[in-house]
C-alpha cells in the first residue's frame, strides 16, 4: 500500500506533500531533519493521507497535489 501525505509546519505557513509506504516512519524522518527539503520548517504535523494500492495512481495524485490546482484543492479541503 502507498500513501500520499500532506504535512503542515507548526507555524502554519509551510506545507509539504509526499509519497511513502509508511506514514509514521516518514513523519518521524521529517521531524528528525533527515529531509533536506523540510528540515528548516520543523516540527511538522500530519495533515492528511490517502491510501492507494497502485503506486502509479499514488504518484499521479501526488503530482496533482503539487500542481497549481492541486494546491488550491489542498487549501480548501485538506
Amino acid at each position: 500500500m502507498f500513501f500520499v501525505y500532506s504535512l503542515g509546519s507548526e507555524d502554519g505557513v509551510h506545507w509539504y506533500v509526499g509519497i511513502t509506504d509508511d506514514v509514521q516512519r516518514r513523519l518521524m524522518e521529517h521531524n528528525d531533519g533527515r529531509s533536506v527539503h523540510t528540515n528548516k520548517y520543523r516540527p511538522w504535523r500530519l495533515s492528511s493521507y490517502t491510501a492507494f494500492i497502485d503506486r502509479k495512481r499514488a504518484e499521479k495524485f501526488e503530482c496533482y497535489l503539487k500542481s497549481h490546482s492541486g494546491r488550491a484543492f489542498v487549501k480548501r479541503h485538506l
